[in-house]
């Protein structure tokens, strides 16, 4: 079997794709496997850095003895993938959490489902002025995330370090009931919050976007530890839940093989989840 990475951005998708081709993904229907007996092509939406980077190695590595072909669709932000998932652009996803793909389905009346945890992409603190988050000054400026499941991720680290105080379920700024040493806050879009280290006294990046940043776990004054919460899922929709590419890519994705290239790629700041 002759062998290709196939990669395609998000926004040119659907131009290669015909009216009666769109219509039968949207409707969610499983592929009829191809008659050499393989698994076929699976599409899948993912950030460059890392799932980009984990399923080009899977398939290149791992993909073509399992019968299946990974073909996976780059996007640049965390608002597109679960429309074009929906839409039936791809067949899955890997970028984001339980709770996120959650908070997408009750407020766009989605019906994602996770076939389970893969990697946590570990977020963390940055800043250029101090070395640990006990250092931070009387209203100090702390740049955090404006989607509603990182803001909270950022806010319960600081709670558990005792800075803040929040209520249960907290989500945003509104949820902060005790901010003692009157600390500025200040809600950014993901993507940019690297931009914002040299402005802030600390700043909360999640791992797919310090990574192309350049950012490490060693810069970091204080690192989300593998108890978290956060672990990213590989999404897809009940339609396609049982299909047997999404159980492959899966097994794939859960492998010891994968496990040890997170580990030797990126020193820790991706945690595999553990077999």
């Amino acid at each position: 079997m002759t062998f290709t990475i196939k990669r395609r951005v998000a926004t040119t998708i659907a131009a290669g794709l015909t009216v009666a081709a769109l219509a039968a993904c949207s409707a969610g229907a499983p592929a009829e496997a191809p008659e050499d007996g393989s698994l076929g092509t699976i599409r899948v939406g993912a950030l460059p850095v890392p799932a980009g980077d984990m399923l080009t190695w899977v398939d290149e590595n791992l993909a073509e003895e399992a019968g299946l072909d990974i073909e996976w669709v780059e996007f640049t932000d965390y608002n597109t993938p679960n429309p074009a998932l929906t839409d039936g652009s791809t067949e899955a996803n890997l970028f984001q959490n339980t709770t996120f793909m959650e908070t997408y389905n009750s407020q766009a009346g989605g019906e994602l489902v996770s076939v389970g945890d893969i990697y946590l992409p570990a977020a963390a603190f940055y800043s250029e002025s101090i070395g640990s988050l006990e250092e931070l000054p009387e209203g100090a400026s702390i740049a955090i995330p404006n989607d509603p499941t990182n803001e909270a991720r950022a806010l319960e680290i600081l709670a558990a370090e005792g800075l803040i105080e929040i209520a249960e379920g907290t989500t945003n700024l509104d949820g902060i009931t005790s901010n003692p040493q009157n600390f500025a806050f200040t809600e950014v879009e993901n993507a940019t919050l690297p931009l914002a280290i040299p402005d802030n006294d600390a700043v909360f990046v999640t791992a797919s976007f310090a990574l192309p940043a350049g950012l490490t776990g060693e810069q970091a004054i204080l690192v989300e530890g593998s108890d978290s919460d956060y672990f990213n899922a590989l999404v897809t929709t009940p339609e396609l839940e049982d299909d047997p590419r999404v159980a492959a890519l899966y097994e794939l994705l859960t492998s010891d093989e994968l496990q040890q290239y997170l580990l030797d790629t990126w020193g820790g700041l991706i945690v595999p989840i553990e077999n």
